[in-house]
């Protein structure tokens, strides 16, 4: 199987990628240059399952479905031992952790018009062109309104013959819709976007950020915390993800006085760290930490959570900042986190920082920089995979380092 869930075959030519095929099965087809149209499967390999969803082999949101769990879970874990393989590091790879739980509690929806139709799902893999959506068994019931309202805000704004993208979060005080790529709406669409809220029970409607209306606010529990939601707010994919990756990074921070939460989010890990130690929030997003921080303030029994927007791609905290924390937590989008991992291998040993936690959602950016750690001083104990995206490629997970 191929990094991205492939079935890969080796031909005269170079790899051959065959997808929605799986290990060991004997199949027909052509080849277009270096990817196999599989005409029919000759012979099936017994870890062949039975696709949970109708759309499954022409929607581009799931690749797996016809892999049994046992060796898809395999394979996924492979996916990190490979990855710090080509790296040359040794470290103990756990057994990876099922987060999946109900469902993705968050979806982007496309919606395009071909005429007078208007079609709202996704995109076919490598395709521009859509799949209606009839329902998505990935998605958690809190996201059971989600469909149903995309393709009435759709439909709705389909005289403006744009092709939208909305994103819904399901929050404790319910869903959050975000609209991108209408424009301006002009006013007498607004009445129709109040009504489809209240048919849906929408907490807030907002376009590119900019609010619309709100009926509550969207709020979500952080442990202890309450955090009202910036739109299109960046949560882990699935609750059970969240609680699973918070449970890690708090165990592997235990006892630390002071710590760094570094790409922080709406506050994750800070609002559960802070329970228990001075937290130290750097977020680019303004919005984020601006929930973060007035949650923070609202809850009481935390020992303090300050907060910088800033960028830490281009202005990464140093090392003379860096040694002031006894403990330092990263969770970088897919790109990683190369500038800041480099001023942190650069932390005199002897300052206070101790340990180091990695959540990543790619293995091989994580890889990358847990070489530089390496090489810097760090020791990698040991790294558990997390699959919270049933079906796809992406695996998460969280590594801890220390000094």
């Amino acid at each position: 199987m191929g990094a991205q869930g492939d079935g890969l075959a080796h031909g005269p030519d170079g790899p051959v990628f065959a997808p929605f095929t799986l290990p060991g099965e004997r199949v027909r087809g052509h080849a277009e240059t270096d990817r196999f149209v599989v005409a029919e499967i000759l012979e099936a390999s017994p870890e062949r399952a039975e696709p949970s969803c109708v759309h499954f082999g022409r929607c581009g949101g799931c690749l797996l479905q016809h892999w049994q769990l046992a060796p898809y879970f395999a394979w996924k874990r492979g996916l990190v031992v490979d990855a710090l393989a080509r790296e040359g590091i040794e470290a103990e790879v756990r057994p990876l952790v099922d987060a999946h739980g109900a469902g993705r509690r968050r979806v982007i929806f496309h919606a395009r018009q071909y005429g007078a139709r208007t079609v709202v799902g996704f995109a076919e893999r490598k395709s521009h062109a859509m799949v209606a959506l009839e329902a998505c068994p990935v998605l958690a019931p809190s996201l059971k309104a989600a469909l149903p309202a995309a393709r009435a805000v759709a439909e709705a704004l389909a005289p403006l013959k744009k092709p939208l993208d909305l994103q819904v979060v399901a929050t404790d005080t319910g869903l959050d819709m975000d609209v991108r790529g209408s424009g301006p709406l002009p006013p007498a669409l607004l009445g129709d976007m109040a009504a489809i809220a209240g048919r849906f029970d929408l907490a807030r409607l907002t376009r590119h950020g900019e609010l619309l209306l709100q009926r509550t606010p969207p709020r979500l529990a952080m442990g202890r915390a309450e955090v009202e939601l910036p739109p299109a707010a960046f949560l882990q994919a699935t609750a059970e993800g969240e609680r699973v990756l918070a449970e890690a990074v708090c165990a592997a921070t235990e006892g630390a006085k002071r710590v760094a939460d570094l790409f922080a989010g709406a506050g994750t890990f800070a609002l559960r760290l802070a329970e228990t130690a001075r937290v130290f929030a750097a977020e680019s997003h303004q919005g984020a930490l601006a929930a973060l921080l007035k949650a923070a303030r609202a809850t009481s029994g935390l020992r303090g959570v300050e907060g910088e927007a800033r960028d830490l791609f281009r202005r990464p905290l140093m090392p003379a900042e860096i040694g002031a924390f006894d403990a330092v937590v990263l969770d970088p989008p897919r790109q990683g986190a190369e500038a800041q991992v480099h001023e942190i291998a650069k932390v005199p040993a002897a300052s206070k920082l101790a340990r180091l936690v990695y959540v990543s959602c790619n293995a091989a950016t994580f890889a990358r920089d847990a070489r530089t750690l390496a090489d810097g001083g760090f020791t990698l104990h040991h790294v558990t995979p997390v699959d919270q995206f049933r079906y796809s490629p992406h695996v998460e997970l969280v590594a801890v380092f220390s000094r």
